[in-house]
């Protein structure tokens, strides 16, 4: 009889062995990770791939569920979402709210406050959420100064908003994916599109109002970068002609300045080569009008494409651009000491000496002709030109030209703004209605987008963040390695005993609180991945259901508001905000402790069936 217990005794020692080294093993990979996380000595999405490679190499994970991360719906749905984002950048929707945004917000703080941070919350909950602190930070900046407003009582609220914005829907943040992922690996049911939906209204309504009532806390400071720095680049000076039975012909000029944006305005309109400063808003554009305007890089780009539309100097002297390739736009810059410099463009005759075509300037300051022929040049002035390749080699060797670099615009669709619209609405109809699955309708939108031509296929690419999908497919594997060495299990065992008899409301608080200080320090879909494993091993273990655990997981790891670095978006905002660290932390630290009281009573109230209101039940 005593031979049988001793076998089985070594039995469980031997069957142990092989457990304890994986866990040995994935600790000394996780701590190396999170130490190359933390420090930033590689890229992430480096560090991602060798997280992966070592999970491979050590034996904790074979092949096939290393590399799973690549096919997963997280990382399909984070690039489809770029592209769809890109797309509404390129047909111009995103700038029109923007600008919408700016003139609604009025002229006093609370109101801008209240305006801008409830609809960037809205564009950052289908769109990704650094891009809209990027579009809305120069049109904020404008609006402060405008308003003599200090920029720093903007910025803040706005990419609070942004962060907020992305708990409306499941597919805004990284994390939310990766939650329903583990939630479906685990094998319960995952989440859907608008699961977090309540959370995220009541997070918004919540942050809008703390920081109305807590604005006074705001420091007060101009800015460092007001309008005439930030898109100084932005105006360039040009003459555009109304082509004979273009889709302009015979509509007002102000639907083409609504078309373009606020940053499109018009110098002069010329008829018939005679200026006429009896024409406004509501007169009819004529085939052969020329008007003299000023607009931006993208503008420029745009007007160019636009089949209604086309540069002046362009038609004018076309049949004088020769050489081989396509014809593009470049920048030259007027050196010092230039023979250009004091000479017309006129005097000149740029077109015959040099094949190419000068068909707009940018001057920093000073006054400019009305026409761009008359134009004498400066030194420092930037050239915009046009004409083939094989001939550009001839002017970047030109001593007149301090330098020659590729034209920084790209021009936008605004034709297709109803089209991607359109797209939009149906990708999340379909992925909301579950016609099709999230992933698949993400990437049906995604090519939509790509084949109605609403974005181009390069810029498609471009907008897609390959440091995102890279480390998203490479941490996935972290997770499916904590469970299955059993870290995660071990760790909930750890954080069961400690909050023993706790009720679930503090417990959720617990789950918030550990992932929104982790997140300071690493990404939010590392910090989900990390702790989502442990939160649902903890559920199990007080035999209740994991997902509010998980979900309060991944929204501390998201809407963590306590230092500049926790968030991109945040780190966008600190040189034009003059921020200094601890504006962060007296700002941020009371929000978050009301954010993590809602999400954890929110959450409860969806998924443990809690009260909703602190007096009931």
């Amino acid at each position: 009889m005593p031979a049988p217990a001793a076998s089985g005794h070594n039995g469980r020692m031997l069957s142990t062995y092989p457990l304890l080294s994986s866990q040995i093993a994935f600790g000394l990979i996780l701590a190396v990770g999170l130490y190359l996380f933390i420090s930033e000595r590689l890229r992430v999405d480096v560090t991602a791939m060798l997280i992966l490679l070592a999970l491979v190499l050590t034996g904790v994970l074979d092949s096939k569920q290393a590399l799973s991360g690549f096919a997963s719906e997280p990382a399909i749905i984070v690039a489809a979402v770029f592209v769809i984002s890109g797309a509404l950048a390129a047909t111009g929707i995103s700038e029109r709210l923007g600008a919408w945004i700016g003139r609604a917000a009025g002229v006093h703080e609370w109101r801008t406050i209240a305006v801008v941070m409830p609809a960037v919350a809205l564009l950052a909950a289908f769109t990704h959420h650094v891009m809209v602190t990027a579009m809305m930070l120069p049109l904020l900046l404008r609006h402060a100064r405008d308003r003599q407003l200090p920029a720093s009582r903007l910025l803040m609220p706005m990419s609070l908003a942004a962060s907020l914005g992305t708990t409306l829907t499941l597919f805004s943040a990284p994390a939310f994916l990766l939650a329903s992922d583990m939630l479906q690996r685990a094998g319960t049911d995952g989440l859907g599109i608008f699961s977090i939906t309540p959370i995220g209204i009541a997070l918004v309504l919540v942050g809008t109002s703390y920081m109305l009532g807590a604005r006074w806390l705001l420091p007060k400071r101009s800015g460092t970068h007001g309008d005439d720095d930030y898109l100084r680049l932005d105006r360039y000076r040009t003459e555009l002609l109304v082509v004979k039975d273009g889709r302009w012909t015979t509509r007002p000029l102000s639907e083409l300045h609504k078309a373009l944006g606020a940053r499109f305005r018009l110098l002069g309109w010329l008829r018939d080569g005679v200026r006429r400063d009896d024409l406004t808003a509501t007169s009819p554009l004529l085939a052969g009008d020329v008007l003299l305007v000023e607009a931006s890089a993208d503008e420029l780009l745009s007007l160019h494409d636009d089949p209604g539309l086309d540069l002046n100097a362009i038609v004018r002297f076309n049949d004088t651009v020769s050489g081989e390739g396509a014809p593009q736009l470049v920048q030259a810059v007027v050196a010092p000491g230039s023979e250009f410099i004091g000479r017309s463009i006129r005097e000149l005759d740029f077109a015959r000496q040099f094949h190419a075509v000068i068909a707009g300037l940018w001057r920093r300051e000073g006054d400019m002709a009305d026409r761009l022929s008359d134009a004498r040049l400066r030194e420092g002035d930037l050239l915009v030109l046009y004409g083939r390749p094989s001939r550009f080699s001839d002017l970047a060797a030109h001593h007149g030209f301090l330098m020659l670099v590729p034209f920084a615009g790209e021009a936008k669709r605004r034709v297709h703004a109803p089209l991607a619209l359109l797209i939009l609405g149906v990708t999340i109809l379909a992925a909301a209605t579950e016609w099709l699955s999230a992933p698949l309708a993400f990437l049906m939108g995604a090519v939509a987008m790509v084949s109605t031509r609403c974005v181009d296929i390069q810029q498609a690419y471009r907008g897609i963040d390959v440091r995102i999908f890279v480390m998203i497919a490479g941490v996935i594997p972290l997770g499916i390695a904590m469970e299955q060495t059993g870290t995660a299990d071990l760790l909930a065992r750890g954080l069961s005993h400690m909050v023993a008899g706790w009720p679930a409301l503090p417990i959720l608080l617990v789950m918030f609180t550990a992932a929104a200080l982790l997140t300071q320090v690493m990404s939010d879909a590392a910090t989900t991945v990390l702790l989502g494993p442990v939160a649902i091993s903890l559920a199990r273990t007080l035999d209740l259901p994991p997902t509010p655990f998980v979900v309060c997981t991944a929204l501390g790891a998201v809407v963590a508001f306590l230092t500049p670095i926790g968030h991109h978006g945040n780190l966008l905002i600190l040189g034009p905000g003059q921020y200094r660290f601890g504006d962060f932390l007296r700002i941020g630290l009371p929000l978050t402790v009301v954010i993590a009281l809602v999400s954890a009573w929110m959450a409860r109230w969806l998924w443990l069936g809690g009260p909703l209101l602190p007096l009931s039940g």
